[in-house]
């Protein structure tokens, strides 16, 4: 498999005054301006409803921001549509927390929807879409699953895995568009501890082999403090901490979260 090696390249994702506001008034970004580095393994802390999960969808655009600017590797791409929308996501690997697989797919066959973006064709993607994948392809996928540990399971149904083991299909995938920036949406929120810890160095991995960036949401304050080479800090939408683990003191977190503050800070005691 191909190795995506940016390293040299200093800004992968900049967002600058980001503000998000939906439909029913929920102001969910507020004023964001951060810039995630090519050599940057970030956290992202912060209590439910605190704009972490709008941020990473404004990144890749899944969402639009109703004010500000994103920049992936310095092109701005705020309010790019159609064909130039497609290649953003496509350069941005995408996990979410509910997995998002096809159940009924083999891991395999979940790790080529993947390589669709690649089959531009018509008649390619219709013949992807009934499984006649090219040889080249199968193996490429099958690559991809070795790589996150799981290429015994690759005939497997996806509804026949454990949480752990689809959430790193759901990685494999990721990492069979090639992206440039890997996106995690609360990975481990449904995971237990064992499964959590897999998920994390799986990412952990890619990011040090492959020299993706790694921009990881995260409830738990241990994982943050022992996987984050970076924690950026989320309340009500604004961004109010950008620093290391070692910065991260009693103070910040009870800013951070407020009157969950005390949970936390056992966490950050215990790690």
């Amino acid at each position: 498999m191909k190795s995506i090696d940016i390293r040299q390249q200093h800004e992968a994702i900049q967002t600058t005054e980001l503000s998000k506001v939906y439909p029913n008034g929920t102001e969910a970004l507020k004023n964001v301006s951060v810039t995630v580095n090519s050599n940057d393994f970030c956290v992202v802390i912060g209590l439910s409803g605190a704009g972490k999960s709008t941020l990473l969808r404004c990144m890749n655009r899944l969402i639009r921001p109703t004010q500000g600017a994103i920049a992936l590797f310095g092109e701005d791409v705020t309010r790019v549509n159609g064909g130039q929308l497609r290649q953003v996501r496509r350069r941005v690997g995408m996990i979410f927390q509910q997995f998002n697989l096809v159940r009924r797919l083999t891991v395999l066959e979940n790790v080529l929807v993947g390589r669709l973006r690649f089959n531009a064709h018509p008649v390619k993607r219709c013949l992807s879409m009934f499984r006649q994948f090219s040889k080249a392809e199968r193996e490429f996928a099958f690559d991809c699953l070795q790589q996150v540990g799981i290429g015994d399971l690759a005939f497997r149904r996806a509804d026949a895995l454990s949480g752990g083991q689809q959430q790193r299909v759901a990685i494999a995938r990721a990492l069979a568009q090639e992206p440039e920036v890997f996106l995690a949406d609360e990975p481990i929120a449904s995971l237990d501890p064992r499964s959590s810890e897999t998920v994390m160095q799986t990412l952990a991995k890619i990011h040090e082999e492959k020299g993706i960036p790694v921009l990881v949401n995260l409830h738990h304050i241990d994982f943050a403090q022992r996987y984050g080479k970076r924690i950026l800090g989320m309340s009500k939408g604004e961004l109010i901490f950008d620093g290391t683990a070692r910065d991260l003191d009693a103070d910040t977190v009870s800013c951070i979260y407020g009157d969950k503050a005390e949970e936390a800070l056992e966490e950050l005691s215990a790690a």
